[in-house]
């Protein structure tokens, strides 16, 4: 274990993989996205120990990304690691502070900018522990994983009194829960890949064979291109996978409220678990309503990838708009907030479902869903699945037999291979020098159908 290091300077670099070519992420409302990264390396004073974080973007605006993590990552210049993580929930307040919260208080561009600063902060202290994050967080006593939360605008529904209260009932049956963690057998997954838009039905149902055989029995499909459409996707699932196959959809915040309600009942005799992202992701009455609408035809509601923050999160379990939270890795401001929306999560009993849709997202989420069983819910959940770009992290997410394997190597999984920035890198990277890929950062309207060119 490394004593206390000192961060001594930054490294920020943009990271576009072009991910559209291969209709990956494609969906009603984002018809060809660059899983992108605003990447963050903190350097400190001991040979070789570094910190690692990212956030993410779909492409176009990456440079608004990199250069909003720019404008923080200076505040932790300098500082000993232990002054950051000895009260880290006060590190994270004051952190999302100043001058630049004026521009976006924990929302927005500046909301994903924290996030890869803190995650580096966050990979920097596992790594000097020796441990995965996800056994950073299991190990704390109830205290000490309390004692990194804010808990400012959530304290009408959960104080750090309470929350201290529902860690410590479950210490006392943890153990079970990390020995299974530790057996490769606490986080099922869910396989997105098999849906996106963009596939053929061919390859959708290529696809949905191989998840099959590889274990899967939960799967998710894009709808919103008509019934007939889905319906016939959808029912390629109940013929390849059988009747008991889960059936999870996402329309990616295509409809009116009354849209949804209207459209989904008519796909309800397919027995789908729940419909995510029905309307925009800032209305929360709206998902209430939804819900309320749809309960009676058994199909349930989630959303919470483009949730930007925890007060968001309390208001959804509030109005008992959502039967899933779906949080996002990369748009909460880092593990700290994440925590504080996971212990809400339990004491409403909605389980934490992460939205892990994007490259790298897998390696991320698999650390959160395994911390939020083994020491925050005590329930087991399950996890999205996506099968692309594994190959470019040094420590890539692994799944066999239906489960994600927890994570072994010290840190948060966030580093990125040579040969992945050699490539990828924007603008200097070979894929972006050739000519497709000039002709595609020169599209202004690049993901937007009715006026791409590119």
């Amino acid at each position: 274990m490394v004593a206390d290091p000192t961060i001594t300077s930054f490294t920020i670099r943009d990271l576009r993989f072009p991910t559209s070519l291969d209709n990956i992420g494609s969906d009603p409302m984002n018809t060809a996205g660059e899983n992108a990264h605003g990447y963050i390396v903190y350097h400190t004073d001991v040979p070789g120990l570094e910190g690692i974080g990212w956030s993410f973007s779909n492409g176009q605006g990456n440079e608004v990304l990199c250069a909003g993590i720019n404008a923080l990552a200076p505040r932790f210049v300098g500082r000993k690691l232990s002054s950051m993580t000895k009260n880290f929930g006060e590190t994270h307040r004051n952190f999302l502070g100043g001058q630049t919260r004026f521009m976006s208080p924990e929302r927005g561009v500046m909301q994903l900018a924290s996030n890869a600063v803190l995650n580096a902060l966050w990979d920097l202290w596992a790594k000097v522990e020796s441990k995965p994050l996800w056994k950073l967080i299991c190990d704390m006593t109830p205290q000490e994983l309390v004692n990194t939360i804010d808990f400012r605008y959530i304290t009408d529904v959960l104080t750090k009194p309470q929350a201290l209260a529902m860690l410590t009932a479950l210490e006392s049956t943890k153990a079970q829960r990390m020995q299974q963690a530790l057996a490769d057998k606490a986080v099922p997954g869910y396989n997105t890949s098999v849906g996106w838009l963009g596939f053929t039905d061919t390859e959708v149902e290529a696809k949905l064979q191989d998840a099959v055989n590889a274990g899967f029995r939960h799967f998710k499909l894009k709808v919103g291109l008509g019934l007939d459409v889905d319906r016939k996707r959808l029912g390629m699932v109940r013929r390849i996978a059988g009747d008991e196959a889960v059936i999870y959809t996402d329309v990616n915040q295509l409809w009116d409220v009354d849209e949804a309600i209207e459209y989904m009942p008519h796909l309800a005799d397919l027995n789908l678990a729940f419909i995510e992202e029905p309307t925009s992701p800032d209305d929360i009455l709206g998902h209430s309503k939804i819900r309320a609408a749809l309960k009676p035809h058994g199909i349930g509601v989630a959303t919470g990838e483009h949730v930007n923050n925890r007060v968001m999160f309390k208001q959804l379990l509030q109005a008992e708009a959502i039967d899933a939270v779906q949080l996002d890795a990369l748009r909460l401001s880092g593990i700290n907030e994440i925590l504080s929306v996971c212990l809400m999560a339990a004491k409403f009993g909605v389980p934490v479902i992460p939205h892990s849709g994007g490259t790298g997202m897998p390696e991320l989420c698999n650390h959160i869903s395994h911390f939020d069983f083994v020491a925050i819910s005590g329930k087991q959940s399950i996890l999205e699945y996506t099968d692309h770009c594994h190959e470019y992290f040094t420590d890539p997410a692994l799944f066999t037999r239906g489960f994600y394997h927890a994570p072994t190597a010290p840190g948060y999984s966030c580093q990125i291979t040579d040969e992945a920035f050699r490539r990828f890198e924007c603008p200097q990277g070979e894929f972006w020098k050739s000519k497709r890929g000039l002709e595609m950062l020169g599209d202004p309207w690049r993901g937007c159908a009715a006026e791409q060119t590119s």
